[in-house]
């Protein structure tokens, strides 16, 4: 059976402790286990103790009985009723005397607090009596009187003799024995559960700091750019002499590891982008060179057709991988911090421009923009900026067939400090792939699995519109459905007026 499966076969209480935080239950079961060990003792020691004072008031009936049998029985025989023969006899308080013959009937009476007997109903004698013919001695409710322990003489005997005391004394001493032990096992217990939980924290102070330090460094974002990791379990919290201290230094170790993988992660991400950024620089002369002598030859009049048609490929790739050398550079330069030049950009007039130009480059295509009256400035590069728009629209364009509408649209969001700027390109195209979406900004990522694609690409253009947005402490994200598919860019935004940075 399987864990999921056998914790759906737990009973609900234990499916509700395992809930409960480890400090929770670990407090739980140790009161639970002191709570029924001290009931067990208790319930123990309260039979034990209630057999002892049962038996002890059973002898105390008996030794009483015996110190006036004689004169009871001179009494019984003078025909006496049972409260005039207790009368001035040395009894205990609550004595109970009964007899039966078969002369003068059924008599019984007890010895009131004021030592004055009180004789019982005709119902109460009989009511002890229908007793004794069962058993010689036990304990019986007499209403309006109370419980009592009995001793009876032999039942072949002519006359019925009974004696007996009352148990309110035993059972206020065990009842009091309760009370006493209830009011302690609280007491106890209290001190018990804030001993318990004060051990407890003391003992798991360490493992709290082995959490809270793979806490802190869950938030950092490790995924990318240059990463140290300074957060480290307290040395007193990981002495490994101790089982929880030595999951801190194991922690502590696996940090010094990681911080390490990822320092040697950074340096290998330097160097390729700085190789990168190198060769495309240096493919940059070559490339620029082909495309040159390509272009002159292609003016030679007595060129062949063959040859002609060459040289057009010829240009045509120097021209393809131009532009794919360009793009990987300016990739390289971005993650590095450079080419963001900032000032004063007005989007509204910048997506106004970037939609006329698509107008002109894609006829086919219905476009509209949507952006506020007033104009929006951002503090930013024009430049790059402008490639980001043109970037998005011509991807809608792109990998979208005539008669889609594209609609670019420009909107202000939030107030004072949070005022984000929030670009929007949508259309109602044939929507992106799911699987896509999740990698469309990683380099190299291409869109023919979901939308009709028109021309080739080098699948970095997504990629550095990203990492534009990103240089200007925005963000970029797409979301999209067959008939309707947004891409949004949010930069912060400021008031007109304020100076270029």
């Amino acid at each position: 059976m399987s864990a999921a499966a056998a914790a759906e076969a737990a009973p609900a209480p234990l499916r509700g402790l395992r809930k409960l935080s480890f400090e929770a239950r670990l407090m739980i079961t140790v009161v639970g286990i002191v709570s029924v060990i001290l009931a067990i003792i208790t319930t123990l020691t309260s039979v034990i103790l209630s057999s002892v004072l049962d038996s002890q008031l059973t002898d105390e009936v008996q030794s009483s009985s015996q110190a006036v049998e004689q004169s009871l029985l001179a009494a019984i025989q003078n025909g006496e009723s049972a409260s005039s023969a207790l009368r001035d006899r040395p009894v205990a308080p609550g004595f109970l005397f009964i007899y039966e013959t078969s002369v003068s009937g059924a008599s019984g009476a007890y010895m009131g607090d004021d030592r004055q007997p009180v004789a019982l109903t005709d119902a109460q004698v009989d009511a002890v009596i229908d007793l004794v013919d069962r058993r010689t001695s036990g304990t019986v409710v007499i209403d309006g009187v109370g419980t009592y322990r009995i001793l009876a003489n032999d039942p072949s005997s002519p006359v019925t003799v009974i004696a007996g005391l009352p148990t309110a004394e035993v059972q206020g001493t065990i009842g009091r024995l309760w009370t006493t032990v209830l009011f302690a096992t609280i007491g106890g217990m209290i001190l018990l559960g804030i001993a318990t939980m004060l051990v407890i924290r003391t003992g798991l102070r360490p493992l709290r700091a082995v959490a809270e330090t793979a806490r802190r460094v869950a938030e950092q974002p490790l995924d990318q750019g240059a990463v140290s990791i300074d957060e480290r379990v307290p040395h007193e919290q990981a002495d490994p002499r101790t089982e929880i201290g030595q999951v801190g230094a194991s922690l502590n170790t696996l940090l010094d590891h990681v911080e390490t993988s990822l320092h040697a992660r950074q340096r290998n991400e330097e160097l390729m982008r700085r190789f990168v950024a190198d060769a495309s620089h240096e493919l940059r002369t070559p490339l620029a060179s082909i495309r040159g002598y390509s272009e002159l030859s292609l003016r030679d009049p007595e060129l062949t057709d063959n040859t002609e048609q060459a040289l057009e490929r010829i240009q045509a790739q120097s021209i393809r991988m131009t532009s794919l050398v360009e793009d990987l550079l300016l990739l390289a330069r971005l993650d590095e911090g450079q080419e963001i030049v900032l000032g004063a950009v007005d989007l509204t007039q910048l997506a106004v421009e970037a939609i006329a130009d698509q107008q002109a480059a894609g006829p086919g295509h219905d476009w509209a923009v949507d952006v506020p009256e007033e104009p929006v400035i951002i503090a930013g590069d024009r430049g790059r900026l402008t490639q980001v728009v043109v970037n998005l629209l011509a991807n809608a364009r792109t990998h979208t067939p005539d008669g889609t509408h594209v609609t670019l649209g420009l909107r202000i969001e939030g107030e004072g400090g949070a005022t984000r700027a929030v670009l929007t390109v949508h259309d109602d195209g044939p929507g992106i792939d799911e699987e896509l979406q999740r990698e469309l900004f990683t380099r190299f990522a291409r869109g023919d699995r979901s939308r009709a694609r028109k021309t080739g690409g080098t699948g970095l253009g997504l990629s550095i519109a990203k990492a534009i947005v990103d240089a200007h402490h925005g963000a970029i994200s797409v979301r999209s459905a067959p008939g309707d598919t947004t891409f949004e860019v949010r930069l912060p935004a400021r008031p007109v007026g304020h100076s270029a940075l």
